[in-house]
């Protein structure tokens, strides 16, 4: 199995290269200027001279992609053209929100889809099979931001004033500013004082929340993740839904299921421990995918819950011209995939013994 991570982290680097390279040129020839996006009517010649020559946009391309790539090999994403800060404490500020979101999300997905599943592929044929598959078209057709909308409009307007009622919008509530764990411990002053990696831990609300010992912000955290995390989950659970009953029917046919039935084996143990483990392998690619296109910004999401999350940003920083910023959200959405997928092999390798003697 270390043969294997190793392998695929060598071929992960030519990968790595090319959306670099495929990146750069990109956001190059995308129509407009990136001066003249972000002064608008007060970018006068002299000024977009000025910027390109500060920029560095004024060189050769091969210039600008040595430069480039020089500083991404030292661990420099270089400073935001929109912002004048750094990509990288951007990218701290800015991913947890999509990393909290991405985990309930995908939490969501994965307890409803896979138990729901289960029993359509277990009761094949019968009303509770139909009206969970059902359930799972329409999940599946309703797109994100009528969904988001909707639910919005449920849990805030229609049940504003009951116990049933969920916040629309934002991370947290106005007015609760939590103190991060490392002010709290010592480790740093401010904010400001801190690491990128200590603001990333930091603004994980949940994580956060649980090691200043507050239960208040925990509680907060979640509430305001409900409603965001079913909006950009329900497609997600309705895919695992749909794609473990097909694999959970498909593995009950086999000789082994019948063979451990006529044994005698319970039947709970043969479905969940022959038939529903054999058949979680392309569920777990599923899971992997959509664990990646969530990890890289749901952005329509994002955008209807006011959540300042990587997809929102990397949106801004396309309209903006912003070709660090760009570049730089882009290589590490590269990365979290490659991380994702090796994951995913490895997960493959403890579900299937076979993987790992092949590896």
């Amino acid at each position: 199995m270390l043969q294997f991570i190793l392998r695929r982290l060598i071929f992960s680097i030519p990968v790595l290269i090319g959306i670099l390279i495929v990146t750069f040129l990109l956001t190059r020839l995308i129509p407009g200027d990136p001066c003249r996006a972000m002064y608008g009517e007060r970018a006068t010649k002299e000024l977009c001279d000025a910027f390109l020559a500060r920029e560095g946009l004024d060189q050769p391309i091969w210039s600008q992609f040595s430069l480039y790539a020089g500083r991404v090999l030292s661990g420099d994403f270089g400073e935001s053209i929109r912002f004048q800060r750094p990509v990288s404490n951007i990218l701290a500020e800015r991913l947890p929100t999509t990393v909290e979101l991405t985990l309930a999300a995908i939490t969501f997905a994965v307890v409803l889809g896979i138990p729901l599943g289960i029993i359509s592929a277990y009761r094949r044929n019968s009303p509770l099979d139909f009206g969970t598959m059902l359930f799972a078209n329409v999940g599946v057709s309703m797109p994100v931001f009528w969904l988001g909308l909707m639910l919005a409009y449920i849990f805030a307007v229609a049940l504003g004033d009951t116990p049933f009622a969920l916040p629309p919008s934002g991370r947290l509530p106005a007015g609760l500013t939590p103190t991060p764990f490392y002010v709290e411990w010592g480790w740093a002053e401010s904010e400001q004082a801190a690491s990128g990696l200590l603001i990333f831990f930091g603004r994980l609300y949940g994580l956060n929340a649980m090691l200043t010992g507050d239960p208040n912000l925990f509680f907060q955290s979640l509430r305001h993740l409900l409603l965001p995390a079913i909006a950009v989950g329900t497609i997600p659970m309705a895919i695992i839904a749909r794609m473990t009953r097909s694999s959970v029917l498909e593995t009950l046919g086999q000789d082994y299921v019948r063979t451990a039935r006529a044994k005698g084996v319970r039947e709970l143990f043969v479905v969940m421990n022959h038939a529903v483990r054999n058949a979680l392998l392309p569920v777990v690619t599923i899971i992997g995918l959509n664990f990646g296109l969530l990890i890289s910004g749901a952005v329509l999401t994002e955008t209807i819950f006011s959540l300042s999350g990587i997809g929102r940003t990397l949106v801004e920083g396309i309209t903006a011209r912003d070709y660090t910023l760009v570049q730089g959200f882009t290589l590490f959405i590269a990365i979290a995939f490659v991380v994702i997928n090796m994951l995913t092999d490895v997960l493959y390798g403890y579900l299937d013994p076979r993987i790992r003697q092949g590896s």
